[in-house]
């Protein structure tokens, strides 16, 4: 198993870690896990920088998005309370002889409109296992989150 956290997320929890890689190691049918997490109270769903994923009644990914996903279409409707949406982790846990196939295929078209490499996946027809962890690590998804990060990282160092 090949772990892939991406570089918007440098504060991630190393036990969401060993949980992707127990969820793995229990499918081994499954070439690819993320990780997921409900989205804080602070967290605004419809922001397209926070990737929403939505889970199959199996625990593995049906799609990821921009947008709001699932929409809510009224006030009534179950998904419009907050903390039901799912936001997507930047982090993939990949079975080797996987990774080597996905990393030889082009763009797909649902890739290339939303700009998520995971849709390519999901486009061929494989499966993502999908890891929901109790809650984010501050990532880095703007100009704004990186100079949190920056001014946090100087102020543990001087402790």
């Amino acid at each position: 198993i090949v772990i892939n956290v991406q570089g918007d997320e440098p504060e991630m929890e190393p036990v969401y870690l060993d949980r992707l890689v127990e969820r793995m190691t229990a499918e081994p049918d499954c070439p690819v896990g993320t990780l997921a997490c409900p989205f804080a109270a602070d967290m605004d769903p419809a922001d397209p920088n926070r990737v929403k994923v939505v889970r199959r009644l199996d625990g593995r990914a049906l799609l990821f998005s921009r947008s709001v996903l699932p929409y809510p279409r009224s006030a009534r409707s179950p998904t419009a309370a907050p903390g039901t949406w799912l936001l997507h982790l930047g982090v993939y846990a990949y079975r080797r002889a996987f990774l080597l196939e996905f990393a030889s295929w082009t763009p797909t078209p649902l890739e290339s409109m939303e700009r998520l490499e995971q849709l390519r996946i999901l486009e061929h027809g494989y499966t993502i296992a999908v890891e929901v962890v109790e809650r984010a690590a501050a990532g880095i998804d703007t100009p704004k989150d990186y100079a949190a990060f920056v001014k946090r990282y100087r102020e543990s160092a001087l402790k």
